[in-house]
């Protein structure tokens, strides 16, 4: 899994625990199959889309700006070296 996706996946798994719902739950509030959010956390499956992720904080009535101020992100290695 990629550094990235590591932080997303955490992210969200943190936000689910915080607010006790499970992944169904953050399918349901969020309008998507709860195959889309089982997937994004499948260390096989390939990355998220910006929009998915965007989808996922609708549901969690969240910004993008919320959901990526947080310590996974800001501990990433540049990409660009």
């Amino acid at each position: 899994m990629s550094v990235v996706k590591e932080a997303v996946v955490q992210r969200l798994k943190s936000i689910c625990k915080d607010r006790g719902i499970a992944a169904n739950e953050l399918a349901n509030l969020s309008g998507v199959t709860p195959s889309t959010v089982y997937s994004l956390l499948n260390p096989e499956r390939k990355n998220a889309s910006i929009t998915t992720i965007k989808i996922l904080c609708d549901g969690l009535d969240m910004t993008l700006g919320e959901f990526f101020s947080s310590p996974e992100f800001d501990d990433l290695e540049q990409e660009i070296k």
